[in-house]
């Protein structure tokens, strides 16, 4: 008898739907699993010997053959080892082989018959739906699960005797409910930081249009301050963009006791994180903190110290919204649109624009450590902006600045804006969906919605020939000036607005002197000193 049960493989986000058959045949007594397994999959079949012995059930003394269909496919994961203990079962006439063949199955078996957690259950049971199939995983995951609708029955047991018996009737397993993060606590209130008017501008300016944003100043100036304030501002995740951001991080094995995530995310990292790390890879092609940060932020404090590899692979991912990693076995693919903020000192000792604190090698220092980050990379990002240190009698402030509430509402307002405005051209668009933010737009969509009025079309001009500006500058200061615009509350762009947008792209860092990489005005006067 060969006996049939669905399991799946995972492919980045995307499902594989994976078959194992189970085949009990005359000979010496033999357990073997085929059909590329790793090692992980390979050791399943001792889980599964020791977890039938200890529910009181014991392996016909059989030849056992496992095979993971398509048999050319790679198979990675604990997660095969309830499909295989099942598989096994109904082969043995323990489970009946067509009810089984309704449901997909995923889970990891302990020795003792318990079944354990694995990563990617949200994806599973959202491919289950598409097949009309249920879904059996873990216990502890069968809320996760659950958020896939109530058009997939779901089974959570806690064991493999709880599997059988509701299978067999003598026990019912209820259906799990919808896991939901209530113990989240408040986001950083922007009312904590004083003084930096124009940095809050700034901030709010990359919220409301989704804007890379690179904050340059002396320590204890507020940047890293900033920069965690920036969720309290953000809009929460639309329904399908918290399920795809859930759907990563359950692949990543980081969604906690299955709740779906609510809140954009905000990733981290420390500067000492690798190439792998930030974009993803490792041994079984992992998504990395930029996938993570997917319809969130990605805050890179202290970027020069990050070494040069890993920064220079982040290009692609920001201008593509997704990261391509290339194996020998195949190409596994994650969504990566994150909002990139980062945060440097003007120079390696952080005090290149104070002469009384600043070390022996200014200014040099400070050309040297804004050389370890590459033209293109700064090139792709909207705002630069200039974090002075903090005066001190802006500490204690006769009126307490503006919190979040206020800048988070205007924010919103923009972005709906933008939104009602993307739905409407992707009505009357050839070129398809075009994207909801502004960060985003490109091409004719870019052109129609954020073209100048006659001055801002002047100074732009003027400005790309004294700037240097790269076509992609260009159209990055274009999508800022709309976002300003937007946050205005106006149809089209103007010269305020394009002259606010260059501010944020021609304004030099604090300490640097003559001005960002695209500046040629600047290289023009260093030029002549020389």
């Amino acid at each position: 008898m060969v006996a049939h049960v669905h399991t799946i493989a995972f492919s980045g986000v995307e499902v594989l739907p994976i078959q194992v058959q189970v085949s009990l045949t005359g000979g010496l007594p033999a357990f073997t699993i085929v059909g590329l397994p790793d090692k992980a999959v390979a050791e399943s079949r001792e889980r599964v010997r020791a977890a039938l012995t200890a529910i009181g059930l014991a392996l016909p003394p059989k030849r056992i053959v496992v095979n993971l269909a398509p048999a050319d496919l790679q198979k990675e994961g604990s997660h095969y080892d309830l499909p295989v203990a099942c598989g096994v079962l109904t082969a043995m006439g323990v489970l009946p082989a067509e009810e089984m063949d309704g449901y997909m199955i995923l889970g990891e078996v302990g020795l003792d018959g318990s079944i354990a957690p694995v990563a990617g259950v949200l994806p599973a049971a959202l491919a289950a739906r598409r097949e009309e199939r249920g879904l059996i995983c873990p216990a502890q995951q069968g809320g996760e699960a659950a958020w896939a609708g109530d058009d997939v029955e779901v089974l959570a047991p806690a064991g493999l005797l709880e599997l059988i018996n509701h299978l067999k009737g003598a026990q019912a397993l209820g259906r799990p409910r919808p896991a939901v993060r209530d113990d989240e606590p408040p986001p950083l209130d922007l009312a904590d930081v004083k003084g930096q008017e124009s940095a809050r501008r700034a901030l709010e300016v990359a919220a409301a249009g989704g804007h890379s944003m690179l904050m340059t100043g002396p320590p204890g100036a507020g940047k890293s301050m900033l920069a965690a304030r920036l969720p309290g501002i953000l809009p929460p995740l639309a329904p399908d963009e918290a399920l795809e951001v859930s759907m990563i991080h359950s692949v990543a094995g980081h969604l906690a006791e299955g709740r779906l995530i609510t809140r954009r995310p905000f990733r981290a990292p420390h500067h000492s994180a690798s190439m792998p790390a930030l974009v993803g890879g490792g041994l079984r092609a992992r998504p990395g903190e930029i996938s993570l940060a997917h319809n969130g932020v990605l805050f890179l404090d202290e970027l020069p110290e990050f070494s040069r590899p890993a920064l220079e692979a982040l290009r692609q991912p920001l201008e593509t919204g997704r990261v391509a990693i290339a194996r020998a076995n195949g190409h596994v693919t994650y969504p990566a649109c994150v909002q990139l903020v980062a945060a440097m000192n003007p120079c390696k000792c952080g005090y290149l624009d104070d002469p009384a604190l600043a070390c022996s090698k200014a200014p040099r220092c400070g050309e040297d450590y804004r050389g370890r980050l590459s033209g293109p990379l700064l090139d792709r990002v909207d705002l630069h902006v200039s974090v002075p240190a903090v005066d001190p009698f802006a500490l204690v402030p006769d009126a307490s600045p503006e919190g979040s509430g206020p800048v988070a509402a205007r924010v919103r307002a923009a972005r709906e804006g933008q939104w009602e405005r993307a739905a409407a051209l992707s009505r009357t668009s050839r070129g398809g969906t075009v994207p909801r933010l502004n960060a985003r737009l490109d091409g004719e969509a870019l052109e129609h919605v954020a073209a100048p009025d006659a001055a801002g079309r002047r100074l732009m001009g003027e400005a790309a020939e004294r700037l240097r500006l790269s076509a992609r500058a260009y159209h990055r200061l274009l999508r800022v000036a709309r976002t300003l615009a937007d946050l205005d509350g106006r149809d089209g762009v103007g010269r305020l607005h394009v002259a606010e947008a260059l501010s944020y792209r021609a304004a030099p860092p604090a300490g640097a002197g003559a001005g960002t990489p695209e500046s040629g005005a600047g290289r023009r006067r260093r030029g002549r000193a020389g």
